[in-house]
């Protein structure tokens, strides 16, 4: 079983320093694949957190031999669907393209060129949007921030099922919103791969050794501005 590095749940900084404890079997693609990468992926965390949030993290190595269920994929929208937004005005929408279909192929293509290297092998591209305006077409100030919510959501229940996510920047908006025909106030936000980890994907070597390289984050101290 894969472990976390800090154990969830203990209070005080000397829970940091505590036995690690095995992840819940809620997620078998976890277990002795992260480790064929070299490295523990597990978050090294400063304070408890789930073991979710922990082990989540963006692989470009997909296993191009599985696709996601559509009880999966159902699942992953309702959580989604469930996101926090200003009002309840759920200001997000999404594109779903399965690999084989004309719409993968058409979000696909908007790719930048160095996602187009490993995310072709993931089963499923999500276009997450945000819808900017109101219904009376005034501007929707939180509808940015509400659809990364829906997303943060997503990928965590993506975790929970033992699926693998990776948010992408990196696509051509514009090209994307004329190939879907898409209105002025939905703004393409991200392309999120969806599929099953492949810790041995035949990747260029640069995008390998990220896969190996433990994962780092800047320390509490330095995002709090007012500690």
């Amino acid at each position: 079983m894969r472990r976390q590095r800090a154990a969830f749940g203990d209070a005080g900084p000397g829970a940091l320093d505590a036995a690690p404890i095995a992840f819940a079997d809620s997620a078998p693609r976890v277990a002795g694949m992260t480790e064929s990468l070299g490295v523990d992926k597990a978050a090294a965390v400063e304070a408890p957190i789930h073991e979710l949030l922990a082990q989540r993290w963006s692989p470009r190595g997909f296993d191009a031999s599985r696709d996601v269920s559509p009880a999966d994929l159902s699942s992953l929208l309702e959580a989604a669907r469930w996101g926090a937004s200003g009002g309840n005005t759920q200001p997000w929408r999404v594109l779903v393209a399965r690999r084989g279909s004309e719409d993968h192929a058409r979000v696909f293509a908007t790719l930048a060129p160095g996602n187009q290297l490993w995310a072709g092998a993931a089963p499923l591209l999500i276009v997450m949007l945000a819808k900017t305006a109101f219904p009376d077409g005034k501007p929707h100030p939180s509808a940015e921030y509400d659809a990364g919510h829906a997303a943060a959501l997503l990928s965590i229940q993506a975790e929970a099922l033992g699926l693998s996510v990776h948010q992408m920047g990196g696509f051509d908006k514009p090209r994307l919103a004329e190939e879907f025909g898409l209105d002025a106030d939905l703004l393409p936000k991200a392309v999120i791969a969806v599929g099953y980890l492949d810790p041995v994907a035949d990747l260029p070597e640069q995008l390998a050794a990220r896969e190996r390289a433990p994962r780092t984050r800047m320390a509490l101290s330095e995002f709090i501005l007012n500690p």
